[in-house]
């Protein structure tokens, strides 16, 4: 098949056209690289400042039309699928949907049926909208409903959920706001990661007594990435506060890494030789961040709650440090971690299991394979 995939978002299109590619496709991915975080693409769609880098990359896509149809599968990574106002990408998406055989919509993060549904319906217990039966008041809450509420760009959104062929819905927070609205189009299908070699097995270590270390090992290195703009949004601001908090109270056993709007490659050097990672507070789920340190034998403390192993049918591993909305229970659960470090070498080795069993990328690439070929 001819595929393109438009858009990315947290190397979800660069990873899966490589699996893609292995099964035989042809696959363009043309995209911005995620902004800052630069993610490899085979057509460049970055959008320079100003209005003349508007004009600029409306001009390029324009140029590009021509070369985007007759694809088998054309799928976007979200309804802004480009660096444009939603008035410019509508007659885009309408050019697609002419001149190719699917249109394919990703439903993986901020959109219109995520705001929507959680300010209204409220499907999650939390989300970043809604804490149970209360809204979110904090700004950036509101920033993003006033972008998607009765705009532009929910408009499109709801044009394009309503055209397109399928919806693609990760992880299960999505999948939970748009299946009851689209269900005979709305299919699951989990983040694509490209293996690594599994980690040694690591010899389980004693307990500490937190009053007197009997046998002294080494602090746990935490890594927190803050995302520009987003910290308050994805709760990053509160696991920090906790985490510094633990460290306070225990500067032997925990040691902080932050890294702040670095690009991809250098962001990961970073990462590599943490210990454990924090991730989105309100999410259920681990998210390609989470997931690919998962994959290297990192911990993720953030979201792990029930509901993402029942949707992918995992009855026994449990490796996710799962904590609530609350600084209450980061810092719970991040001292239980740093006083019991007996429990570091398990939960390692189940973080790559767990990915190896159920984000493996060629795996993933079947799964959107089948979709593609369902008639």
């Amino acid at each position: 098949m001819r595929i393109l995939l438009l858009g990315e978002y947290s190397n979800v299109h660069n990873t899966l056209a490589q699996g893609l590619r292995q099964l035989g496709h042809e696959v363009t991915v043309a995209s911005n690289g995620d902004f800052w975080k630069d993610y490899p693409r085979d057509i460049d769609l970055a959008r320079t400042p100003g209005k003349l880098g508007g004009i600029r990359l409306m001009a390029k896509v324009y140029c590009q039309l021509p070369h985007w149809r007759d694809y088998d599968v054309v799928q976007l990574i979200n309804p802004m699928f480009l660096e444009l106002k939603a008035e410019r990408i509508g007659p885009v998406y309408r050019y697609l949907r002419r001149h190719n055989k699917k249109m394919v919509l990703c439903a993986m993060g901020l959109d219109y049926y995520w705001v929507h549904e959680n300010i209204t319906r409220k499907p999650l217990r939390y989300s970043d909208f809604n804490i149970g039966d209360q809204l979110r008041t904090d700004e950036p809450a509101k920033i993003y409903s006033r972008d998607w509420l009765d705009t532009p760009k929910g408009r499109l959104n709801q044009e394009i959920a309503h055209d397109c062929d399928a919806i693609v819905a990760t992880p299960y927070e999505n999948y939970a706001c748009y299946q009851p609205l689209f269900p005979e189009k709305t299919t699951f299908i989990p983040f694509p990661i490209k293996p690594i070699k599994p980690i040694k097995p690591i010899n389980p270590i004693k307990p500490i007594n937190p009053i007197k270390p009997i046998n002294p090992t080494p602090p746990l290195k935490l890594f927190i990435g803050i995302s520009k703009g987003r910290s308050a949004y994805k709760g990053t601001d509160i696991m920090l506060r906790a985490a510094e908090d633990v460290q306070r109270q225990h500067p032997d056993r925990l040691e902080i890494i932050k890294a702040e709007g670095l690009p991809f490659e250098e962001y990961q050097r970073l990462m590599d030789g943490s210990d454990a990672i924090m991730d989105q507070l309100y999410s259920y789920t681990p998210a390609m961040n989470a997931l690919l340190a998962m994959s290297k034998g990192i911990i993720v403390i953030g979201g792990g709650e029930e509901e993402n192993y029942e949707i992918l049918g995992e009855k026994e591993l449990r490796p996710i440090v799962n904590v609530q909305p609350t600084y209450e229970s980061v810092r719970h659960e991040l001292e239980q971690l740093v006083l019991h470090p007996e429990r570091i070498a398990t939960l390692k080795q189940q973080s790559q299991e767990y990915v190896r069993r159920h984000h493996d990328y060629l795996e993933v690439a079947q799964q959107f394979e089948q979709l593609y070929t369902k008639s």
